[in-house]
C-alpha cells in the first residue's frame, strides 16, 4: 500500500548502477502484464456485479449479497491501489528512476524487484516506515 510518509526530494536521475537496459525491459514487461491482468480482473468483477441483479427476498439472501458487495469493494480498492503502484513504477522506468528507493535513493535489491516490481522503497526503508506505523 502506498505510504504518505514518503517524500521524494531528489531530482530524477538516470540509473547509474548495475541495472542494465535488458533488466529494465524485463521489469517493464512484468509490470505491463500485471497491469493488464489487474485491469482484466476489475472488468470481470464489474461484469459479475452487473449480472447479479436478483438480491433475493429473504433476509439471509440480502445479508449474503451485502457481504459479497463488501468483499467486492475491498478487492476493488486493493486492485486500484496495486494498479496505481504499477503505473508509478512504469512511469519511473520511463523517467530513468526505476530501481531507486524513493526514501534513501539507494538501489533496491534486484530480488526484491523481481518479487514485487512495483515497490518504491528498499527493504531497510520499508521496515523503518512499517515500524513507524
Amino acid at each position: 500500500m502506498p505510504s504518505s510518509k514518503l517524500v521524494d526530494t531528489r531530482t530524477p536521475r538516470t540509473l547509474a548502477f548495475s541495472m542494465d537496459q535488458k533488466s529494465i525491459e524485463r521489469f517493464k514487461r512484468k509490470l505491463q502484464v500485471r497491469h493488464e491482468l489487474q485491469s482484466g480482473v476489475a472488468q470481470t468483477q464489474q461484469n459479475l456485479r452487473a449480472a447479479q441483479t436478483d438480491y433475493g427476498k429473504d433476509e439471509g439472501d440480502r445479508a449474503n449479497t451485502s457481504l459479497a458487495r463488501e468483499i467486492d469493494l475491498a478487492q476493488k480498492s486493493r486492485d486500484r491501489a496495486l494498479l496505481a503502484l504499477v503505473d508509478v513504477a512504469l512511469k519511473r522506468i520511463s523517467e530513468g528512476t526505476f530501481g531507486n528507493c524513493l526514501n534513501c535513493g539507494q538501489e533496491i535489491n534486484t530480488k526484491r524487484l523481481e518479487a514485487l516490481p512495483w515497490v518504491r522503497c528498499c527493504i531497510t526503508c520499508q521496515e523503518l516506515i512499517d515500524d513507524a506505523g
